[in-house]
């Protein structure tokens, strides 16, 4: 097949990401020239993917709104907004004021263009650069584990610009145009548009590994003033997420049970419920005395009903690739790979196989357990 062919080939061929995270694999399907989509439920990580794929924006405009944006913010003598107490942790008084004045600024020429879009991203990503926390975005904030040096704002934001505009007219350069559409969705629940229409999908969904999606945001969701706290996450990010970490399942523990004995987990029912009271059991040891056999439970509830989600998106034939690790929480192991596969064929799907990758839980060494895990794609047809 010659290349102009198959690029038409590869256009025709829809893709889908129901965990799309900040866009990565629907830019690659932009690059490639494929058409795709995307689901993403996390309130601020679908508004950062959604800016990313504009990445056909007027470099100049761009540019030029920057310019603007940082001349208001330096003749800013206002007072600060108030702030929760975790931004105060995590920035000297000089560079707070600065991002502040530098938030307002860009709140007063807001027009949803796509280069105030970007200018917008540009001020997202130097949140973590100009703190001394020392985290990167998507990591939890430890205020107390800081930077000894910091960047200051106006300089951390012309150099993100500059990073940006890079990639910008590196993907314009290539002749394509932007064709992902991000829909922010929960993956759990079945996309009515998309009946019928995926060939392939291509994702890494959250892991059963205590990982917290919604807490991992909570600084920069504060720093923009759409949060005040810690009850905020619970209300406005956590209901659309994977329950894969012990934060979002403790008002469930009672019926962790119920979820286990649900119909949608039939295929690994006896297997998961042995797991699950070796977990409580487990849990009684360790002072923290987290709920892992609840977050199992519901995770797997969770991931059973994606798979259903997924059978209605896709056509026969598809394939699915997920980018997938094992766990063990409190040293008591779950085959995640394997159960994942089971609940997608009691879904409709038809075979599938793991790929290992790499070995897991062996870099460290105060790692809790001694468990060997490993991570890999998981292949699913139907």
């Amino acid at each position: 097949m010659d290349h102009r062919r198959w690029c038409q080939f590869l256009s025709a061929v829809p893709i889908l990401d129901p965990f799309a995270g900040s866009g990565t694999t629907l830019l690659a399907a932009d690059n490639a020239g494929m058409m795709s989509y995307g689901f993403e439920s996390q309130p601020l990580i679908s508004r950062i993917a959604q800016t990313k794929l504009e990445w056909d924006v007027h470099i100049a405009d761009f540019n030029q709104l920057v310019q603007e944006v940082l001349n208001i913010a330096e003749k800013d003598n206002s007072d600060p907004y108030e702030y929760p107490p975790l931004v105060h942790k995590c920035y000297d008084e000089t560079n707070l004021l600065e991002l502040d004045h530098l938030r307002k600024a860009l709140e007063l020429v807001r027009d949803d263009s796509k280069a105030w879009h970007m200018a917008w991203l540009a001020f997202v990503c130097i949140i973590r650069r100009t703190s001394h926390a020392g985290t990167a975005i998507g990591q939890y904030v430890l205020p107390s584990h800081g930077k000894a040096h910091v960047a200051t704002v106006k300089d951390a934001y012309l150099n993100q610009v500059q990073i940006m505009i890079g990639d910008l007219m590196e993907m314009q350069s290539h002749g394509v145009s932007p064709q992902a559409k991000l829909i922010e969705h929960d993956a759990r629940n079945v996309y009515s548009d998309l009946h019928d229409t995926i060939d392939l999908v291509v994702t890494s969904p959250p892991y059963a590994n205590n990982y917290d999606y919604a807490d991992a945001t909570r600084l920069e969701m504060s720093v923009l003033g759409e949060i005040t706290g810690w009850s905020d996450l619970q209300k406005l990010v956590r209901p659309g997420l994977i329950r894969s970490c012990t934060q979002m399942v403790s008002k469930e523990r009672k019926d962790t049970y119920f979820y286990v004995d649900d119909p949608v987990l039939t295929p690994i029912h006896e297997e998961l419920s042995v797991v699950c009271h070796e977990m409580e059991l487990e849990r009684e040891k360790h002072g923290g005395k987290k709920n892992y056999h609840t977050m199992a439970a519901l995770y797997f509830y969770d991931m059973a009903h994606v798979f259903i989600a997924l059978r209605d998106a896709c056509k026969d034939g598809s394939k699915i690739c997920f980018v997938i690790g094992d766990s063990a929480p409190y040293g008591v192991y779950m085959p995640v790979d394997e159960w994942l596969a089971k609940l997608a064929l009691s879904a409709g799907f038809k075979s599938w196989e793991f790929e290992k990758l790499r070995d897991r839980n062996v870099k460290w060494k105060n790692r809790k357990h001694r468990v060997p895990l490993k991570e890999g794609h998981l292949w699913i047809k139907g």
